[in-house]
């Protein structure tokens, strides 16, 4: 196929040489990737398969996107976040046509939700065999497309965008009402019906099919890769570690030592930012509702106060939660002069930007890309991050290829697992699954030796002692890592 045909949509092509050196040198740090692809690729156990990805187009990301080609696949992907894409990694796939691509950094609401129905269109089948998906936005386009579709069958009624105050939500009725208006009346139910299953790796995503699942909406199988080990105490506590004072350092050069840092959530994101900014002299207060996590935190250490009692003192804030409402308008409005507020956490609702935007008399100055002041009334004003989205992604590149290779060695397996069992009961429509612990052991091991690090060996009688299989699982299912 001429690079001409091949259908994509990326901003800066002329980039692909930079992303494919950038590439090349995460292929290295990422050999949990590299090990499946000597193991797998052989036998090409995804040859036939369509994938389609919604997860956040960066270096790492096209490390697993040329994994699932090599094993086989066909591939499309968007990316999860309208900040998150890094332009040389989407330019490099696109120029080595490993995958198709939709997404640019800078993405408005309506690009992104574009990008991500063109992810999910397939030209020559009904849709994806498998998706992978990061956040559940994939998932949650095709389960209201199936809503709307049945409604529109019963009583013509079209999604009006206009019934909802939600930004994102509107364009989610925008695609599907476009749809139904050029006469695809069936396109969802049809994708749905073919789609296999689905593999989310946040905890935010995996929520969301698990709410699904409990009131019998859920109409796809579902891999929980979050809550693999390798992923939920590797990724979101190491690698937020990493890339929290990344983004804060690129973002505004501020020196954190010294400064009060307020972390909201000690959940394992906030846990790895908590601790990321103690390492740089940062006085780290917590705040939590849940007890047990509050009890952690004052036992390594932190304070634990209630927001409202740190609000005009603290210097930087950082949204860890994956709840919503977690920073208000009326809280920005109390903070000292250049506070930063930031999210780490999921989406843009721990922050509450459109409060701010419509503040009286808010004055929104951009110090750069993603980096706003919002001066008030008074004269004082906030520094906000990524426009309240993920900011290690946003202000910087994310998680290192390391520990991102950890995570999506869970999604590939994920997806061979799915792919492989497509003709068996081993997975049931409308429920959650985790990857077996033997899986989560095996992410483990191919990583160790990039570290040097040797493992010991059981003996039979130490096996027999503990009543575990000489060569693992070495922990029970409800082991606390």
């Amino acid at each position: 196929m001429e690079q001409t045909q091949f259908e994509s949509d990326v901003k800066f092509p002329e980039q692909a040489d930079f992303g494919r050196k950038e590439l090349t040198l995460a292929e290295v740090e990422m050999p949990g990737l590299l090990g499946i692809r000597k193991e797998y690729g052989p036998g090409q156990v995804l040859k036939g398969a369509k994938i389609s990805g919604s997860l956040h187009m960066t270096i790492q990301t096209g490390v697993l996107i040329e994994t699932l080609q090599a094993l086989g696949a066909e591939v499309r992907w968007a990316s999860c976040n309208i900040f998150s894409t890094q332009d040389h990694a989407a330019a490099a796939i696109v120029k080595a046509q490993t995958a198709n691509v939709f997404a640019w950094k800078g993405e408005s609401l309506e690009e992104y939700w574009d990008c991500t129905n063109r992810m999910l269109t397939w030209p020559d089948s009904d849709g994806p065999d498998i998706l992978v998906d990061d956040g559940g936005d994939a998932t949650l386009l095709i389960h209201e497309g199936v809503k709307a579709e049945r409604a529109f069958a019963k009583t013509g009624e079209l999604p009006d965008p206009a019934s909802t105050d939600n930004l994102e939500f509107q364009q989610v009725l925008r695609i599907i009402r476009d749809g139904l208006k050029a006469g695809n009346a069936q396109k969802w139910t049809k994708m749905s019906e073919k789609l296999i299953g689905v593999s989310d790796e946040t905890t935010t995503g995996v929520a969301r099919l698990n709410q699904m699942s409990q009131k019998g909406e859920l109409l796809m199988r579902c891999i929980n890769v979050n809550d693999s080990v390798t992923k939920q105490k590797f990724d979101n506590i190491y690698g937020c570690k990493h890339s929290l004072p990344d983004g804060l350092m690129r973002a505004t050069d501020v020196m954190i030592a010294g400064k009060e840092v307020v972390v909201c959530g000690y959940g394992d994101v906030g846990k790895g930012c908590a601790f990321a900014m103690q390492s740089c002299g940062a006085r780290v207060v917590v705040t939590e509702i849940d007890p047990i996590c509050a009890l952690q935190a004052a036992m390594e250490g932190f304070q634990v106060k209630k927001l409202s009692n740190v609000v005009g003192t603290a210097d930087i804030f950082v949204t860890a939660t994956g709840n919503k409402d977690i920073i208000m308008k009326q809280d920005m409005a109390q903070m000292k002069n250049n506070a930063i507020v930031s999210n780490i956490g999921h989406f843009d609702n721990e922050i509450d930007m459109a409060g701010l935007e419509s503040y009286p008399g808010i004055k929104k100055v951009e110090i750069k890309p993603q980096v706003h002041r919002f001066e008030f009334p008074d004269g004082h004003g906030v520094i906000v991050l990524a426009e309240g989205r993920l900011m290690n992604l946003g202000c910087a590149t994310g998680h290192p290829s390391f520990v991102m290779s950890c995570s999506f060695s869970n999604q590939a397996l994920a997806q061979i697992d799915l792919w492989e069992n497509r003709g068996t009961n081993k997975y049931e429509k409308g429920k959650v699954y985790k990857l077996p612990k033997v899986l989560d052991e095996k992410v483990a091991r191919l990583h160790l030796p990039a570290l040097q690090a040797e493992l010991d060996d059981l003996s039979e009688d130490q096996a027999k002692y503990l009543d575990i299989p000489k060569a693992g699982p070495f922990k029970h299912d409800l082991y606390r890592y």
